[in-house]
């Protein structure tokens, strides 16, 4: 059994905790809800649950396709060991349908197919509201290396080729999806946070409907049910 030090972070879905290996924290998923940088609150019953298994299995997945990840294994329902990172400080989004902040901020009809994948940046800052950063704004800030910045770029895009391939395997589209990064004791760039329905928009293939946080933050009902729904197609389609 690894052991639960003191608590390190509390985010707004996570807590993280010290082990008493140095290169190895305990992640606790939580069922807490936020939306639009915290305006909105609330909380989805066994969230933390369905995020933590669906998270572990997507990592487990990309692990297996040449992605590296901070995943060391399950420990609990809510509760993972993970390899400790210094997270960088750039929220990474793929978009293959517009959605969301993108369709908004284009003037685009949100589920409008786009030519290729798109990766955005955003600077990790609370205080400012995560805002879109250009390459230009992630060099002139230091906030990463040229080198790590690409290596983030290609990542990502390699995640959003296996997990578009799965999920379409299980009627499910991959509208689009944020990440996180970090570099562990080496040097190495470890995929890191977590994938689930707080962070990726996941439509039904047939009918669009939304099987993610967005019916958290449009107030469209059925929230808990959309999470399971999610998990048993992804744990069914593991299993074939």
């Amino acid at each position: 059994m690894v052991a639960k030090l003191e608590l390190l972070y509390e985010g707004k879905a996570k807590k993280v905790y010290r082990t008493e290996n140095p290169r190895q924290y305990i992640v606790e998923y939580k069922d807490d809800a936020t939306a639009f940088n915290g305006q909105k609150r609330g909380s989805i019953a066994g969230k933390g649950i369905v995020n933590n298994r669906l998270s572990n299995l997507f990592m487990q997945l990309l692990a297996a396709h040449g992605v590296p990840t901070h995943l060391v294994e399950p420990l609990s329902d809510r509760e993972t060991l993970v390899e400790a990172v210094r997270i960088v400080p750039l929220e990474v989004v793929v978009r293959n349908l517009a959605a969301g902040s993108m369709a908004k901020r284009l003037g685009l009809t949100e589920g409008t197919p786009l030519a290729r994948p798109i990766v955005e940046f955003y600077y990790k800052n609370d205080d400012l509201g995560d805002p879109l950063v250009t390459d230009d704004h992630v060099e002139v800030l230091g906030l990463a290396p040229v080198s790590v910045r690409d290596e983030m770029r290609e990542l990502a895009l390699r995640v959003n080729d296996t997990l578009s391939a799965f999920l379409r395997q299980i009627g499910v589209t991959l509208v689009d999806f944020k990440l996180e990064f970090g570099l562990d004791a080496d040097n190495r760039l470890l995929l890191a946070d977590e994938i689930s329905p707080d962070t990726c928009r996941f439509w039904d293939a047939k009918t669009q409907k939304k099987l993610d946080k967005d019916r958290f933050r449009r107030d469209l009902g059925d929230i808990e049910a959309a999470y399971q729904e999610i998990l048993s197609r992804v744990e069914e389609g593991m299993q074939v």
